[in-house]
């Protein structure tokens, strides 16, 4: 009975909703304070168990691979000024059991593509799937939920949340019943259907677990317009064989692929981050008068 021990990031989109911000640098490496949005994601699926990270990257996203990598000459200043503490917390930003594996994909052809470019890595074992610009802030963190519930269900998990109706059109939607507390049984999964046309509010945010089996069927569908590979008709596909189950995740979620998802999230850590939270909340309150 295989662990969930792999994580995929596709990171390799444009990031075109913070032009001019993301012409030369990843939208990932946007900072919540003081450390990119990947390092939270990363630092998310270490929290489950995770051992080995997959990066699906493209052009101009070497500066994630250069985040996770050693920096000698950074380090070396840093001893030589005597800031022992950043100098520890640059050394160990992952753990010295982290593997870091690379892959470019060479188009944009869908999520489903991204994922199906890390078969070689993952082979014939469970995954996580982790979409740095959702910033998910759980007391327990939202994939050692997942993590834990697919350990003992043994199936594709997907993380959701109830949105507004008017946005199912921003989402992958699913039709489900409840099985459990915060779990439901998917029957149904839809890419961003109108509002009347949606068979609930339940939208799956950036985080799964799935079994390896999915990337036979991606593999296998149709592509769509553009010949975009969708991660979640593959998904689709898969219900016909497996089990695939919606978890409803303990915490909160920051859209940080949006311009006002990104400025809350920076507040909300913000009002938190022991350098700055007196400060800060001072300055805030300030505003309102």
């Amino acid at each position: 009975m295989k662990k969930v021990r792999k994580a995929v990031f596709p990171v390799a989109g444009m990031g075109t909703r913070f032009l001019p911000a993301t012409k030369a640098s990843p939208k990932e490496m946007l900072p919540i304070v003081d450390k990119p949005l990947i390092q939270y994601a990363v630092e998310e699926a270490v929290a489950a168990g995770i051992t080995d990270m997959v990066f699906v990257t493209g052009r101009s996203k070497r500066a994630i691979e250069d985040h996770f990598d050693k920096a000698y000459e950074l380090e070396s200043e840093l001893e030589a000024r005597g800031k022992q503490q950043m100098l520890e917390f640059v050394r160990n930003m992952i753990p010295k059991n982290i593997n870091c594996v690379y892959i470019r994909q060479q188009e944009a052809l869908g999520l489903g593509h991204a994922v199906l470019c890390a078969k070689p890595v993952i082979g014939d074992e469970p995954f996580a799937v982790l979409l740095a610009d959702d910033l998910l802030d759980g007391t327990v963190p939202v994939m050692k939920q997942m993590a834990d519930n697919y350990d003992y269900y043994r199936c594709s998990v997907l993380g959701v949340q109830d949105v507004p109706r008017a946005d199912t059109k921003s989402y992958g939607i699913v039709d489900a019943r409840r099985v459990a507390d915060r779990l439901e049984q998917v029957s149904a999964i839809v890419e961003k259907p109108k509002p009347e046309d949606a068979p609930s509010t339940l939208a799956v945010v950036g985080r799964y677990i799935l079994t390896p089996r999915i990337f036979h069927h991606l593999e296998n569908i149709q592509p769509g317009s553009g010949g975009e590979i969708q991660l979640t008709d593959g998904i689709a596909s898969l219900l016909a064989e497996e089990q695939v189950l919606a978890y409803r995740y303990d915490g909160v979620r920051y859209d940080c692929g949006s311009k006002l998802g990104y400025l809350k999230a920076t507040v909300a850590f913000g009002l938190r981050h022991p350098e700055v939270m007196t400060d800060f909340d001072a300055y805030l309150k300030a505003l309102e008068h």
